[in-house]
């Protein structure tokens, strides 16, 4: 490929499409697909006795700035006693894509929608995820509800689940939002025109923090992983900068976390099968055990959450400028989660990094596949009617969820390579600081600071440790692979 000066999108695009091909992922819809969408004529909108209007409620959504495939909105009423009533909807997709259909069939393949800085592959078809099904502003939609009531102190007491008719008040935007939470810049203009907005999204904060210090103290863990965004001035990329993690992003989080809960337990007390994503105890613990011994700390021979948050908590306070290849080792040896098929009768996996029991992914049926399942599966319980897939079929798709989405992730990945060997392009021979993020028989890793961009250091360093502050030169990119080769600079 020859690389265009201006056109980095393309160039990016080329490889993106490239990637999704390879990995066995579609990244086109088929032609019946295309006229499936092209003959719907609008959202669904049910009129049924069961079907409650929450169009009144002062719902939200927050999510990236550019994301406009929004799959939940929240909401939140003061009670007595500190008590408050939280609602979280989820967009029903399968109102208007039916089991079985073209537009299923394509999603059932990929499973999931790809995210690159270039081009976005989405699971649905632009016109229903970005319109149709997507919990847009000022816009009547169908949702199912989790309606749930928390203690003062962050004690969830009561939940149920039931569909509803919603309507989105404010469109808000993670940084926005915690830029106001945390009194670093003005309440959002899309809450500004809302009367109480203000107040929701505090009371939300407040409980989403309560809940995030129960979690901790149950043992789950606290990573910040190496999360680089590209940005573009045009069609030109001009920078690449580490995501940060922040309290609006913690908000959605924790609201997510307990509303995935409490559909697992639905599920299960009205003795249906359930897609979960678990995380097993880590089978590589005794590695994590010698990696917390390098760092001066000793964990107990058997995996334990509580003690590995312990650690991690340590560590981010003692040295946040390495934390995020610490967390990576972490994640890596605790090996990548998976879905499983839970039956109501069988014993629990849970989710290790979470430190819950009850874990599934429910909450972005536009963005996944698996999260559809659970919104069919939740809609036939409450309809009083039979699960709509069998256990064979439910543990055939598990496994083709999990094989998918690590191919999703694989994409992703590599396109995030690309990026940033097209942005150092310009810059070989220059010097940078970086750190050490892994040294072995395959080779020796760095991650520069500024930008945020990893590489191998050529040579055969046998002192180097990871976590070692060094100074680097670059030698070579290649923009196809991915690849970024730098040397230590004397």
């Amino acid at each position: 490929m020859r690389h265009s000066l201006s056109n980095h999108r393309a160039d990016l695009g080329t490889i993106a499409k490239w990637a999704m091909f390879s990995r066995g992922l579609e990244p086109a819809f088929p032609q019946a697909v295309q006229k499936q969408v092209g003959a719907l004529k609008g959202p669904a909108l049910e009129n049924h006795d069961s079907i409650r209007d929450l169009t009144a409620l002062l719902w939200c959504s927050i999510d990236n700035d550019d994301s406009r495939d929004l799959d939940q909105l929240t909401a939140i009423d003061p009670l007595d006693k500190g008590q408050v009533r939280v609602y979280v909807a989820i967009a029903d997709v399968d109102a208007l894509v039916k089991k079985g259909s073209p537009i299923d069939a394509h999603a059932r393949t990929n499973t999931t929608s790809v995210y690159t800085s270039a081009l976005v592959f989405p699971m649905l078809p632009e016109r229903l995820c970005t319109d149709l099904t997507s919990l847009n502003p000022d816009e009547d939609r169908m949702a199912l509800v989790n309606d749930m009531v928390f203690s003062g102190d962050g004690i969830l007491m009561t939940s149920s689940i039931y569909r509803a008719k919603v309507r989105n008040k404010a469109k808000l935007a993670y940084d926005a939002v915690s830029a106001w939470i945390e009194g670093e810049g003005e309440l959002p203009e899309p809450a500004q025109r809302v009367k109480g907005m203000n107040t929701q999204l505090r009371l939300q904060d407040e409980l989403a923090q309560k809940l995030r210090v129960l979690r901790r103290a149950e043992g789950s863990l606290e990573f910040e992983t190496f999360q680089p965004k590209a940005l573009f001035e045009g069609d030109r990329i001009t920078d690449i900068r580490q995501q940060v993690q922040n309290r609006a992003r913690q908000l959605i989080e924790e609201f997510m976390i307990v509303t995935n809960g409490c559909t697992a337990r639905f599920l299960a007390a009205h003795g249906q099968a359930s897609l979960r994503r678990v995380v097993h105890s880590p089978e590589r613990w005794m590695r994590i055990v010698q990696v917390a011994l390098e760092y001066g700390t000793s964990l107990p021979h058997e995996p334990d959450g509580k003690a590995l948050e312990v650690f991690l908590a340590e560590q981010h306070k003692k040295d946040p400028l390495r934390f995020p290849d610490l967390s990576l080792v972490i994640v890596k040896l605790m090996g990548s989660g998976q879905y499983v098929v839970e039956q109501s009768h069988s014993a629990q996996i849970g989710h290790f990094g979470l430190a819950v029991r009850d874990y599934m992914h429910s909450t972005a049926p536009n963005r996944r596949f698996p999260d559809l399942i659970t919104l069919r599966l939740i809609k036939a319980v409450l309809a009083g009617i039979e699960p709509p897939y069998s256990i064979t079929e439910l543990a055939d798709l598990a496994a083709h969820c999990t094989t998918q989405e690590d191919a999703a992730q694989k994409v992703e990945r590599q396109v995030r390579k690309s990026e940033a060997a097209l942005l150092l392009h310009g810059f070989i021979g220059q010097q940078f600081e970086g750190v050490i993020t892994g040294a072995g028989e395959k080779g020796t890793w760095v991650r520069i600071f500024h930008p945020p961009a990893e590489g191998r250091l050529t040579g055969i360093y046998d002192r180097l440790r990871i976590g070692q502050t060094v100074k680097v030169r670059l030698i070579s990119t290649s923009v196809e692979r991915g690849f970024i080769d730098f040397a230590l600079a004397h």
